[in-house]
């Protein structure tokens, strides 16, 4: 009896040492670490969320890019921080879902985090050079198949979501590219309306303008639906790829242990941050859509999402020691 006694004292003590220490959170600076360069997609979505969630919270959240290695670099220090809250990452489908499965040495999997919030999607679309003679994707196909090997494609890096584009086209199209990795995608965007690449996947956000200006010719979109931001540009299912639907997600997670208190705490803080008038249009703007969860539903997605990516990867063969 005594022993049991002991036993729910030691528990609630536990409870109450969790729950004083999400009431005192947070009680300075928090860190929302993005592990791609400055400019690219996370980044963007990092910054436009920081202020409205400092005002929320009380503290500042400082973003600090730590890139390379696919995100890896990045999401690795995340995952050994203190899980006090105080240093978070925002995640993208590159760092969470695809690289941890393309490098051996990556040290970490969607499910070793502690899931925060989910933030927005945003669309892909397939891009060209102007200089490239073709005006779809079919086009696009028959002129890899005629110079096989003349096209190259880039990416933000080695096992990221624009690499995984890249090579599922190539595997169920049967054609030939060279993959360029840039160390982010804002640099793969300058090599593409340089002329130093042909092809591209990026999101919707980065291309758009280039697209309505001439400077870039878009193919397809990579969603289930055409986007309302580019009617006129047909999808990836209708350009005769079917089940070739893939979004870009970003999420906030945290490092295994986080207290769930503290958790719901920050998820607030970015749903109220979403839900702001000025946020939603400039998502608009960027071709992203705001897609608040709650930390359990962030979590299951994330454990759904992490096999069906383990089928992709493991058709197109890509690994990274």
């Amino acid at each position: 009896m005594k022993q049991k006694m002991v036993a729910v004292f030691v528990v609630l003590v536990a409870h109450l040492l969790v729950f004083q220490s999400a009431q005192a959170f947070p009680d300075r600076p928090i860190k929302l670490v993005v592990a791609s360069p400055a400019g690219g997609p996370p980044d963007v979505m990092a910054r436009l969320l920081s202020d409205k969630m400092a005002a929320s919270l009380g503290q500042p959240v400082i973003v600090e890019n730590r890139a390379g290695a696919g995100g890896t670099i990045g999401a690795r220090s995340v995952a050994a921080a203190e899980p006090d809250g105080y240093t978070l990452v925002m995640g993208s489908t590159s760092t969470l879902l695809i690289a941890p499965a393309i490098y051996k040495n990556a040290g970490y999997h969607a499910g070793t985090f502690a899931p925060v919030a989910r933030v927005a999607d945003s669309s892909e679309v397939l891009a060209v050079h102007p200089s490239v003679p073709a005006r779809s994707v079919a086009e696009l196909i028959g002129v890899a198949k005629s110079r096989p090997g003349a096209l190259n494609y880039a990416s933000a890096g080695i096992g990221t979501l624009p690499h995984l584009e890249g090579e599922l086209l190539k595997a169920r199209a049967q054609i030939e590219m060279n993959h360029v990795p840039y160390r982010g995608g804002g640099q793969a965007l300058t090599g593409l309306l340089g002329g130093e690449i042909q092809v591209l996947f990026s999101t919707l956000t980065q291309m758009l303008p280039y697209i309505r200006d001439g400077r870039l010719r878009g193919l397809a979109v990579t969603s289930a639906a055409r986007s309302k931001l580019a009617p006129d540009l047909p999808t990836m299912v209708e350009s005769g790829f079917d089940q070739f639907i893939i979004t870009s997600i970003s999420a906030i997670v945290a490092p295994p242990g986080t207290p769930i208190g503290i958790r719901r705490q920050l998820n607030e803080a970015v749903t109220g941050a979403l839900a702001s008038e000025d946020v939603q249009l400039s998502l608009s703007r960027m071709g992203g859509e705001a897609r608040p969860a709650s930390p359990e539903e962030l979590g299951s997605y994330l454990a759904a999402e992490q096999q069906r990516w383990a089928r992709i990867i493991e058709a197109t063969r890509i690994s990274v020691d």
